[in-house]
């Protein structure tokens, strides 16, 4: 899954795409890199971003998904949203998957539009909401309370009719960096869902603080811990680098 922000503000500057020129050739680009899946989102959820409202999400995102359908109509489309009118205008216009990274508890409404369309959804866990998710990161017990969330949210998504479903374990949204680090080793544990994991690590903080580097510079740690995800059953990886997560799959 390869990344593009329509966004100002998203932590990587090299995903920063804001005009349909720039968008057509990072998808191209993509596409020649073997990507998969393309994910599309207007709204930065790095800690301590700004909110924006649903209005300029929509206005920095639909032009892109009409373009993107235009052009590469066979390659699936991905909405990283937790608004229900985004979610729904997105779906009307040609979005095949919705990527929430709240599980509806911001917008409520959600569930019910991707209820009515059944379409993948994309469920991940995150301790607060992006503008203070990173306040807290006390648990009792890391895995067992991701997991019982999954498995609530998985019963509730099921009662609505929802079996498409891929979770995430929502690495950097309300983690400290040892935390995120113990989730990719306890990934393999996750299975016990019966779903497909996504994992998006991509040049994260827990990379670049870890070795004292910046975003620019965290190309080989991410490799090497979307390697060790792959080993230990993530399904999609989430990307800003699609080549070398290609040639990480190709070669386990």
């Amino acid at each position: 899954m390869g990344i593009i922000n329509c966004t100002p503000d998203s932590f990587y500057h090299e995903s920063r795409k804001n005009s349909s020129s720039t968008i057509l050739k990072k998808a191209q680009s993509f596409i020649n890199e073997g990507v998969d899946i393309i994910d599309l989102g207007g709204y930065s959820s790095r800690p301590g971003a700004q909110n924006i409202t649903s209005e300029e999400e929509i206005k920095r995102v639909l032009p892109f998904i009409k373009d993107l359908k235009k052009e590469y109509p066979s390659i699936p489309l991905s909405l990283d949203t937790f608004r229900s009118d985004v979610a729904r205008i997105g779906l009307e216009n040609g979005i095949d998957i919705i990527n929430d990274i709240s599980a509806w508890e911001i917008d409520n409404e959600l569930l019910n539009v991707i209820s009515h369309y059944k379409c993948p959804y994309i469920l991940m866990h995150m301790k607060g909401v992006p503008q203070t998710m990173q306040n807290d990161t006390n648990y009792t017990n890391l895995f067992i309370q991701i997991v019982s969330f999954f498995s609530k949210k998985i019963k509730i998504l099921k009662e609505n009719g929802i079996n498409d479903v891929v979770i995430d374990p929502g690495f950097g949204f309300g983690k400290s960096m040892e935390q995120n680090h113990q989730l990719i080793h306890q990934l393999e544990q996750f299975k016990i869902l019966e779903k497909p994991i996504l994992i998006g690590i991509s040049r994260k903080s827990m990379i670049y603080n870890k070795l004292n580097i910046n975003a620019k510079e965290a190309l080989n740690g991410t490799t090497i811990l979307n390697t060790i995800a792959i080993q230990n059953g993530a399904s999609i990886l989430r990307v800003h680098d699609v080549k070398e997560a290609k040639e990480i799959i190709e070669l386990l």
